[in-house]
């Protein structure tokens, strides 16, 4: 079996349907048909399936799916080592992250990195922590931003604690304050931020046995912002969160200093790529030139 019929069903599982996966690998869609067709033939049973939300794998393909992932992962890695070898800085660098990290970091890592290895391209897919974490384990990227502790075991890089402020519209009353505690919000309306199923605020929440009235649930750190102040609420976010806001707010510490931590998570950093490791060296780098830089 070659390796092209597995990338070609890597790609239509990854991205839902036949047609994406031709466009992504430059193939019509009747070859990336034959190619799944004759795929199936040298196995024995169907790997894919047709469903309302696009193409997915069968119960037998889904099972192959993290072997597959692993043989191209290996794959790649070969060519990158091959080529490091032979003094080539090539090969494809696939990160995830979450929106504050995208917003306030990346822009100026990826201009330093393309400047000093314009042959190495970058790919990046944006999403919340739980997201982050099944991509690294499916191996759709090769490492990703994630608060830490992981949900799932991995290598991490610690690299940065994001002090989290309450945050509250401008006529509040408890602006009068220098810092709260929990006990000072306990009446007050909460905009609750939800980043997946482990969630900085909510552990911290969980480990203080704090209740508190939870108004509404948003994802978007701006609509939180917006939210605020508008006097729909009250609530807590990392002061990332907060760079460059331009809303009327009031942003108060909390009277114990609470981070999320930031850092770098993957299967192996020790054994990852030579593209990936001069990516999270690059980051490193350019987080210290910034004094951004937490964790040395």
């Amino acid at each position: 079996m070659s390796l092209n019929k597995y990338e070609v069903f890597y790609s239509i599982v990854t991205l839902g349907s036949m047609s994406k996966a031709a466009e992504a690998l430059n193939l019509s869609h009747s070859a990336v048909s034959h190619t799944i067709s004759s795929l199936e033939c040298e196995l024995g049973f169907p790997l894919l399936t047709r469903s309302r939300s696009g193409v997915v794998p069968t119960s037998n393909g889904e099972h192959l799916l993290p072997l597959i992932s692993e043989i191209l992962y290996n794959n790649e890695l070969l060519k990158k080592e091959v080529a490091a070898i032979n003094g080539l800085e090539i090969g494809t660098v696939r990160i995830g992250s979450f929106t504050s990290v995208s917003s306030q970091w990346l822009p100026g890592i990826f201009a330093q990195f393309q400047r000093y290895h314009p042959l190495i391209d970058v790919e990046l897919s944006d999403g919340n922590y739980d997201e982050i974490e099944n991509w690294i384990e499916s191996g759709r990227v090769d490492f990703g931003f994630v608060s830490l502790p992981t949900r799932k075991t991995y290598e991490v890089l610690p690299l940065k604690k994001d002090r989290l402020l309450f945050i509250l519209p401008p006529e509040h009353p408890l602006t009068q304050k220098s810092r709260l505690n929990f006990d000072d919000i306990a009446k007050e309306e909460f905009i609750m931020p939800q980043w997946g199923s482990y969630d900085d605020l909510g552990k911290i929440l969980r480990e203080n046995g704090v209740n508190l009235r939870k108004k509404y649930e948003v994802t978007e750190g701006r609509a939180i912002i917006s939210m605020v102040n508008k006097g729909l609420g009250i609530s807590i976010l990392p002061e990332m969160v907060l760079a460059n806001n331009t809303e009327d707010i009031r942003t108060i510490y909390l009277d114990q200093s609470y981070y999320r931590k930031i850092g770098i998570a993957a299967y192996s950093l020790k054994n990852c790529s030579p593209a990936v490791k001069k990516f999270i060296a690059c980051t490193k780098s350019w987080l210290n030139d910034h004094n951004l830089l937490d964790f040395k």
